[in-house]
């Protein structure tokens, strides 16, 4: 949520403060339309730093946020211009922007869906940050094929059976297809899981991040030919896609109707293969909704109407 919200507010190109809100009980409990009217602002403690001046632009993300937007909205007489990314769970009229996955069908005059995930990646941002890490992969071998590994989450689960087949399809990439690994994990990814990774890719020259020293990430996303992603992230499939390259969903346990209907569209339109041991090559258009979305609020807020709703 917090890499949504900040991509947005960087790529508007103005300056921009980010700040994390926690309402407590009961306005936690209550809709955020109806905590917004009751007085959430007051519940919030001095260190959250809500306060006037009121700012220009509002961009929220998460159900909790929600009632603090409107409330900061109806302070301002209607000023500040809401944008809110997911699903608000109000009705979208309430904001003047909602910018929900289209995966989770939210119509409304204001909602402008989008192919999964905002996020604060650049393309300048992944050529220098290919560059940064040049040394660093210059020992595996071409092609390179970065793997983005996640683990359990309400919807997935990465079983060790799984790990298993998944390390030996990658397995499989070095031996079939000459390729070089760059992998990462993530905290959900477990250590069973972990340790399965690295004894069957124990003899190939696959770097496989500890999670100690600088992250290398976005380096990995700027260097890598293909790209391997588990399927339980939708902000690691969206920045995959960001990269124009090929990139390929690996299966886990589980799944939701939120999740399959992302990962179909991203199917259908060519973005992403799922992934069972190979590397082929297609040509695919960058997936770029973080610059759209914005170019629709720089439209949208120079017609803004100061005096607007104070719902």
């Amino acid at each position: 949520m917090v890499s949504q919200a900040n991509g947005l507010a960087q790529a508007l190109g103005l300056p921009f403060v980010a700040k994390a809100v926690q309402p407590g009980i009961p306005w936690r409990w209550l809709p955020g339309h109806w905590a917004a009217r009751l007085g959430v602002l007051s519940n919030l403690k001095p260190e959250d730093g809500i306060s006037p001046p009121w700012p220009d632009i509002l961009i929220t993300c998460g159900r909790r946020s929600v009632a603090v937007a409107l409330a900061i909205k109806r302070a301002s007489g209607g000023r500040t211009f809401t944008v809110h990314i997911q699903d608000p769970r109000v009705p979208p009229g309430y904001f003047d922007m909602v910018v929900p996955p289209e995966h989770d069908g939210v119509v409304g005059e204001n909602v402008f869906p989008t192919s999964g995930a905002l996020h604060r990646l650049t393309r300048e941002g992944l050529s220098q940050a290919a560059e940064h890490f040049r040394d660093r992969f210059s020992s595996v071998r071409r092609p390179l094929v970065a793997v983005l590994i996640g683990g359990q989450s309400k919807a997935y689960d990465l079983t060790a059976s799984r790990m298993e087949k998944l390390a030996g399809q990658l397995l499989e990439l070095t031996t079939r297809h000459g390729a070089g690994l760059v992998v990462t994990t993530s905290r959900r990814t477990g250590k069973e899981n972990e340790a399965i990774l690295r004894r069957i890719l124990a003899d190939t020259d696959a770097q496989i991040w500890d999670g100690t020293g600088e992250n290398p990430y976005v380096g990995m996303l700027g260097s890598a030919d293909y790209i391997v992603v588990t399927e339980d992230s939708a902000s690691m499939v969206s920045e995959a896609c960001f990269t124009g390259k090929p990139v390929y969903v690996a299966r886990m346990e589980g799944g939701s109707k939120r999740f399959d209907a992302m990962h179909r569209q991203f199917l259908a339109s060519g973005y992403t293969r799922m992934f069972e041991g190979n590397l082929e090559h297609w040509d695919s258009q960058p997936l770029d909704e973080t610059r759209r979305i914005a170019a629709i609020v720089r439209e949208r807020t120079a017609s803004h109407d100061c005096k607007g709703s104070n719902r």
